[in-house]
């Protein structure tokens, strides 16, 4: 039997770590080892065994989650997920905790529906599988494939298109996908961008209400302008377009104007929203006229839009191996030969502005 991937849970409410516990456990690839009520008791259970992820609350007794994944990072570290109640002062505080080093970040799942909570299992599964296998200063030793269950292609959101655009014009769009490891990668590529970059597009893999926060932090650090998408917002250059937490985002157009259309919709490759969406409607709407980027991320989403995205007569370009957190994402692209170009991620905002202008 192939290894599964051992969990620990950290956080303060008894009734959460059980929900939680049975949720990681009712996937044939995962197993909790213990569970915490407060990260003095983890550090004790990290001595006795050290797990491949742990789930974090922010908010605890004696220790809040911050601080102690900072001594995580600085002393052991292990890849975390963030696990945590999000309310509009605490999507800050998961911006923090994503510059200390956790993984990833995902929406504590609330008793809502039954739909919901499915949803919420599948977001939690999957961060914690692609947060085993991100590349952090310790290895981590995990299964190299898990089998999955069946998923939605972009299909269920947007029907392929039986032509793309043809109308050459001065304006380019790009497109970028990017997932486990992104939030790192994407401040660092787009910090790099003049002020007169292209109309630029971004599914970035994060819960609801939380992508509004990361526009914002984006925004105070970089030349461009960055903001959460609204449906009907102008892709103009210097403009940088994040798509909200559980929504797609479609690129759409409207004689020479490039928008986008934000909506609901099935989860597609267990994303909502999805890259491949992202990159379809951009493979039907700009054509030539775009570039496809793919960054670092587990899984293969938004491979099969970027290759519709080359035939279209988009350039494509994929973040090598060394630079990515998980090679996943761009290696099921480059494996389909979606991708034209493949660059460091230090080198793809230079690369960039090299074609565009």
């Amino acid at each position: 039997m192939k290894k599964k991937i051992r969990v620990l849970i950290v956080d303060d409410s008894a009734v959460v770590r059980q929900s939680l516990a049975e949720i990681i456990n009712s996937d044939p690839f995962l197993e909790v080892i213990d569970t915490a009520s407060d990260p003095y008791m983890a550090a004790t259970k990290i001595r006795k065994e050290v797990p491949d992820v742990i789930t974090l609350d922010i908010e605890m007794p004696r220790m809040d989650g911050l601080t102690f994944l900072k001594k995580i990072m600085t002393q052991h570290p292990i890849p975390v997920v963030i696990i945590s109640s999000l309310t509009a002062k605490g999507t800050k505080t998961g911006i923090r905790a994503l510059e200390y080093g956790a993984v990833d970040i995902i929406t504590k799942p609330q008793m809502y529906s039954k739909d919901f909570i499915h949803e919420s299992k599948i977001r939690i599964c999957e961060a914690i599988k692609g947060a085993a296998h991100a590349r952090v200063k310790r290895k981590i030793k995990v299964t190299p494939s898990i089998q999955v269950e069946p998923k939605y292609t972009a299909d269920a959101v947007l029907p392929p298109a039986r032509q793309h655009s043809m109308i050459k014009t001065t304006d380019i769009v790009v497109s970028v996908g990017a997932s486990t490891g992104g939030t790192e990668a994407l401040t660092n590529f787009l910090k790099a961008l003049p002020l007169d970059s292209p109309g630029i597009v971004i599914v970035q893999h994060m819960p609801e209400m939380f992508t509004k926060s990361f526009a914002e932090r984006l925004n105070e650090l970089c030349r461009i302008t960055v903001k959460e998408a609204a449906n009907g917002d102008s892709v103009i250059r210097g403009r940088v377009l994040i798509a909200p937490g559980n929504y797609h985002t479609l690129l759409k157009r409207s004689g020479a104007k490039y928008y986008v259309e934000v909506k609901e919709g099935p989860f597609v490759n267990r994303h909502r929203p999805s890259v491949d969406v992202l990159f379809r409607s951009t493979a039907k709407y700009a054509g030539a006229n775009a570039i496809g980027i793919i960054m670092t991320g587990m899984g293969d989403d938004g491979a099969r839009g970027l290759l519709e995205m080359k035939e279209a007569g988009a350039k494509t370009i994929a973040q090598d191996e060394k630079s990515c957190v998980v090679f996943g994402m761009p290696k099921e692209a480059i494996k389909i030969n979606a991708v034209d170009k493949i660059l460091p991620l230090e080198k793809i905002s230079t690369y960039l502005v090299e074609i565009t202008n």
